[in-house]
């Protein structure tokens, strides 16, 4: 009979929400221990936000050289790249990511990380397979922060042998000529014209209508037309796929293409189903993921909190460190849960111009209870020196008070006005209230400017002052 290792607080998994776990279990001073099969470093570090933006970094300055004809730079045809070597460097940033995260976790946890497979015997009981062998662990409570691994579903056997997840395309040596991506949410577009602007073709194929999930009808189309300028785009319809000798036969809209490769970027899968759930006794929905309250991270009314990509609530980083703060705090404090007020919604792909979305999603709102506040890049001096001309944005106010709501842009600086807005719709501000802070010129946030000047144009009650303007000595206010 195997004897357990006894602990308050046991953490599955040492990525992102896991470390930010263990952040405050060790501020309570809790005895712990971190379990993870593998390889250490983050998602983000090793697979996904930080390699993919050295990619599209790459990719934008190879890009560059195409503007350079237009303030009179001559011999721009003659530049190479040399792809292995983009990629090499690629790698090269990515293991240093990877090795930071790595480090931070071994440091943290120290002799308490143990390097093994977990399955639950019961909500607080857990059997790990590493080097010692079998073992068992039984703690006060756990967190499970196990994250996601790529979909690959079984349609694409018949090509695996040229198909990479969006985990193995950082492992490639070099690039192929040319690539078919599946799945155009933000990681598959994001990668797709990363490849594009490094030469590589690009065939991008989707069921879905839209870029990266995006609502807002305007921003999605925008999206799609400037896409299109930098790889062909296959939306709304199922992609045949047929292995050939050196590649694989793409078919979709009467058209057939063969690339080199293909990317599978079909979504994420969360990392519970080999956690033993059911038969451990744990509440799961129909997918097999556990039933969990998305503001305590509690599963059921069990001692079992779930947090990042796991739980497959908000798989991103950011997300991902503020559930992890948020399971370890509750995992380390035998009191009721606490339940936590949950921070705006914020999406950014990272496409220069950036798709962001922030708040309420268009197709959330009522369009009759609300106030759209619309500008591009044609209006903004800044934009036209960028050549952003095309860049929109579109933000959303409650009609009657102007209080904003969310926003959507396909947009050059779009991910640092999307993070100011994200703010602003936290903090419950107004368009008047915005528009009464400062804005300076020529700036791309300027934009925003007049986006909200819109929106007070629109507003069934005038404004007494003149917009922005807050009146100290209040002689000669209109009645």
């Amino acid at each position: 009979m195997k004897t357990d290792i006894r602990t308050d607080v046991l953490i599955l998994g040492a990525g992102s929400a896991g470390l930010y776990a263990l952040r405050e279990v060790r501020r309570a001073q809790r005895d712990f221990l971190l379990v993870d099969p593998g390889p250490l470093g983050t998602t983000c570090a090793r697979v996904g936000c930080m390699p993919s933006k050295v990619a599209l970094h790459a990719g934008a300055l190879w890009r560059s050289r195409l503007a350079l004809r237009e303030i009179g730079t001559t011999g721009v045809e003659a530049l190479a790249l040399d792809r292995a070597r983009t990629w090499q460097n690629l790698r090269r940033l990515r293991d240093q990511f990877a090795g930071s995260a790595t480090d931070k976790a071994r440091s943290a946890a120290g002799d308490r990380l143990i390097q093994a497979r977990a399955r639950f015997l019961a909500p607080d009981r857990v059997e790990i397979e590493g080097p010692a062998g079998t073992q068992h662990i039984r703690a006060n409570s756990v967190v499970i922060a196990t994250g996601s691994r790529p979909v690959l579903p079984g349609w694409l056997e018949p090509v695996r042998r040229h198909t990479v997840t969006t985990d193995e395309v950082f492992e490639l040596d070099t690039l192929p000529a040319s690539v078919g991506v599946l799945g155009l949410g933000a990681i598959g577009l994001e990668l797709g014209l990363a490849l594009s602007r490094l030469g590589v073709r690009v065939i991008g194929a989707d069921i879905a209508p839209a870029l990266a999930g995006t609502a807002d009808p305007e921003v999605a189309a925008r999206a799609l037309e400037l896409a299109r300028h930098e790889m062909t785009l296959w939306l709304e319809t199922e992609t045949r796929l047929e292995a050939m000798t050196n590649g694989v036969l793409m078919q979709a809209h009467g058209q057939s293409v063969q690339v080199d490769l293909l990317l599978a970027a079909l979504g994420r899968r969360p990392n519970v189903d080999g956690l033993n759930l059911v038969e451990a006794g744990f509440p799961t929905d129909a997918r097999g993921l556990p039933v969990f309250d998305p503001e305590s991270l509690q599963i059921g009314d069990l001692p079992v909190f779930i947090a990042g990509d796991a739980n497959a609530d908000r798989p991103l980083m950011h997300e991902a460190s503020d559930e992890g703060a948020i399971a370890g705090f509750n995992a380390s404090r035998p009191a009721r849960p606490a339940r936590f007020q949950r921070k705006v919604s914020l999406a950014i792909a990272f496409t220069d111009p950036d798709l962001a979305s922030v708040g309420a999603r268009f197709d959330q709102l009522d369009p009759e209870a609300i106030l759209i506040g619309t500008v591009t890049g044609q209006s903004n001096g800044r934009a036209r020196i960028l050549s952003a001309e095309s860049s929109l944005v579109r933000l959303y106010a409650e009609r009657d008070s102007g209080r904003l709501l969310g926003a959507s842009m396909v947009a050059s600086g779009g991910e640092h006005m999307a993070h100011l807005l994200a703010w602003a719709i936290q903090r419950g501000e107004t368009a008047q209230s915005l528009l009464e802070m400062p804005f300076y010129h020529p700036v791309i946030e300027e934009m925003l400017q007049t986006a909200l000047q819109d929106i007070v144009r629109q507003m069934p009650q005038a404004q007494a002052w003149p917009w922005g303007l807050q009146a100290i000595d209040p002689a000669g206010a209109a009645s």
